[in-house]
């Protein structure tokens, strides 16, 4: 075993790094589920506008 324990100090040191680079998320509950719901209520604008969108170029294609 001629490397001692140096694995052992590479391994550490890498789980510093890697746990630093690992941020997490910094919001609490409510405010995690009002950011949810925020993200939510765009989503839906963004499907409504695209159906609205469908069913306008489905009328006009039908039209011509």
């Amino acid at each position: 075993m001629a490397r001692g324990n140096q694995r052992d100090k590479a391994r550490e040191k890498n789980q510093k790094e890697l746990a630093a680079k690992k941020g997490g998320n910094q919001m609490g509950g409510n405010e995690m589920q009002r950011e949810k719901e925020r993200v939510a209520a765009i989503m839906q604008q963004k499907q409504a506008a695209a159906a609205e969108k469908k069913a306008a170029e489905a009328a006009g294609g039908a039209k011509k």
